[in-house]
């Protein structure tokens, strides 16, 4: 019983991984190893020098940080650390994969990058955490159907080293159900 209990207030004190605020961030991006692949919204999607960079777009006005060349892809990146990736037409197969680094700019280093929503896709995208500030994506074994689908991804960064206070609560339950059952035991 003693045991039980001290794994579950330990496992109270264990924080999660939270999601990365993008704020103030700006992103260079690839798209299948190329940076002419990328058009950014800072250069209002020209094909120009440098317009694989981009900041994130305040309020998300826009819709969309990034177009790929070819204009098959749209991504987007919201301040709450979601990455939706939208496709503009009927996409034949093929490679298809994209790179985004956010250099010094993150609040925090990335932890992890989940798929969080690819109902409107069939199959399921790679999604890579290259170090703690860049993403890859490969998007080859993606089946758009007839078009205008689109799947989403969340960036989390390390839990804060501050427990929630749902995480402390339990964890003192624990301790004083701990102590309890010391102080009632028979001494031998």
């Amino acid at each position: 019983m003693l045991e039980t209990l001290a794994v579950v207030a330990l496992i109270a004190g264990q924080a999660h991984a939270a999601p990365l605020p993008l704020q103030h961030t700006t992103i260079s991006a690839t798209y299948n190893g190329s940076a002419d692949g990328m058009l950014g919204l800072d250069q209002l999607f020209a094909p120009v020098p440098g317009s694989n960079v981009t900041a994130i777009d305040p309020g998300g006005a826009n819709g969309v940080e990034f177009l790929s060349a070819d204009f098959l892809f749209g991504i987007d990146f919201a301040e709450d650390g979601v990455l939706t990736v939208f496709n503009n037409g009927p996409v034949s197969a093929g490679p298809y994969s994209m790179r985004f680094d956010f250099g010094a700019s993150l609040a925090a280093p990335l932890t992890r990058f989940t798929l969080i929503d690819s109902a409107a896709v069939g199959g399921l995208p790679v999604l890579n955490l290259i170090d703690g500030h860049s993403i890859s994506l490969d998007l080859s074994a993606l089946d758009w159907g007839a078009g205008f689908n689109s799947f989403s991804a969340r960036l989390e960064a390390a839990p804060s080293p501050v427990p929630e206070p749902a995480s402390v609560t339990l964890m003192l339950a624990g301790f004083a159900a701990i102590a309890i059952v010391r102080r009632r035991a028979p001494k031998a």
